[in-house]
């Protein structure tokens, strides 16, 4: 019974105040039992579950995107200080042409880092905008990590083809282009 309702019945004198004490614990009675005997609906506890299922993979996709970032991080890191740690001074007056991805670029240098550069002892790592030279075994281990801070590492000399029809003729090793 509402209030207004129980205050009229009570003043009419047609209810007591023990009877409506009776019905409100009654009613308070069947709420309380019917919250503990509810059972949760199949659909609407299969949607909670579909929604927790679908947070917990979209939680665990975002934990393995950060885990990539901060690995990828780490090994940029990690080339960052090899190749400064192991840079060669470049100064010099000759200049050597190398290529850039589709750009030739030219780096002055010593006339004895030029023929090192030329045989392979000596590559060239890309530091952010710059252009360092490294000896080439810290090269190799910096292209383990990140190939592509690797501009140029020339290879050692292999043998000609045996049908190459230029074979008799051999490149100077101070040919400069």
């Amino acid at each position: 019974m509402s209030n207004a309702l129980r205050d009229q019945l009570l003043k009419a004198g047609l209810a007591d105040a023990k009877k409506v004490k009776k019905v409100k614990k009654e009613k308070h009675q069947l709420k309380t039992q019917a919250g503990k005997k509810a059972i949760p609906d199949n659909q609407t506890a299969t949607l909670a579950q579909q929604a927790k299922a679908e947070q917990v993979e979209r939680d665990r996709e975002l934990n393995r995107q950060k885990q990539a970032e901060l690995a990828q991080k780490a090994i940029a890191a990690q080339v960052k200080q090899i190749i400064e740690t192991n840079a060669i001074n470049s100064k010099g007056d000759v200049g050597f042409n190398f290529v850039d991805g589709k750009l030739v670029k030219k780096l002055y240098v010593s006339s004895k880092l030029h023929d090192e550069l030329s045989r392979g002892l000596v590559a060239i790592a890309r530091l952010a905008e710059q252009y360092i030279l490294i000896p080439a075994q810290v090269a190799e281990k910096v292209m383990q990590r990140d190939a592509a801070s690797i501009v140029l590492l020339n290879t050692k000399q292999q043998q000609p083809d045996e049908d190459d029809p230029y074979a008799d003729y051999q490149i100077p090793d101070d040919l400069m282009w």
